[in-house]
């Protein structure tokens, strides 16, 4: 749990108007919520390490900060800004985003703002979180037992894997999964500085072969060191 010092004593404040300071108002949302930092990092798929950066004031959260929010039951605005903050104003945030999903039987996956190629390639990186997606609990049940937590959302880019995911099918990756121990699943790699969505082939020489499902894309050869699981996709969801 991430408490000391100046945190500590801003997570037992019980005004939190009184709170001047962006991160310490991050801090006082999320104990009351996730009592353990690491807990809430996860929930919203950034690693803990970076996370602890945020409630120590070290790193800004402005491109979280909706996130956040929505999550911990807060108004955005205050979160960054401060003033009062009336119980009504949490009980209404909280009753349309987890309590609701509890509801539901559903539960709420991050979505990542940058596509995983299925061409060319994206950018590998740590993905900021646009929106959080609920999701029925029976289903997710029935893809995979990881826990809810180590699963996110993310979009496809481009046609390499037609017809198996199209351009801008949502793909659901269990970030648990990592252990190479089948052959021709589908997986998000992280391959060079490119994420990217590909079906993957141990070779016996002990590389992988980076394949797609388009047949008219060259398959790729990479070394142990050069492809990095991210997690396998479990499920795929597509407009039609």
């Amino acid at each position: 749990m991430i408490c000391s010092g100046a945190m500590c004593e801003t997570s037992r404040m019980t005004n939190p108007a009184e709170i001047e300071a962006a991160h310490e108002r991050l801090v006082w949302a999320r104990v009351r919520k996730y009592p353990d930092a690491a807990d809430f990092a996860r929930a919203v798929g950034i690693k803990p390490v970076t996370y602890r950066a945020y409630e120590s004031g070290q790193n800004g959260f402005l491109k979280y900060a909706s996130t956040f929010a929505a999550r911990l039951g807060v108004p955005t605005d205050w979160l960054l800004n401060g003033g009062p903050l009336m119980m009504g104003e949490v009980a209404t945030a909280e009753i349309t985003d987890e309590s609701a999903a509890e509801h539901l039987d559903a539960v709420l996956l991050p979505e990542v703002e940058v596509a995983y190629s299925m061409g060319g390639g994206s950018v590998n990186g740590e993905y900021p979180v646009v929106q959080m997606v609920p999701f029925s609990r029976a289903w997710l049940e029935t893809l995979t037992r990881s826990p809810a937590s180590t699963l996110m959302v993310a979009r496809g880019d481009g046609d390499s894997m037609t017809p198996t995911i199209m351009d801008q099918d949502i793909v659901i990756i269990d970030r648990s999964d990592r252990r190479f121990n089948s052959q021709d699943r589908i997986w998000a790699v992280a391959y060079g500085e490119f994420g990217m969505i590909k079906r993957v082939r141990a070779l016996p020489d002990g590389q992988f072969q980076i394949n797609s499902d388009n047949p008219s894309v060259t398959p790729i050869v990479a070394t142990a060191d050069e492809l990095h699981f991210i997690g396998r996709v479990v499920g795929v969801i597509r407009r039609i």
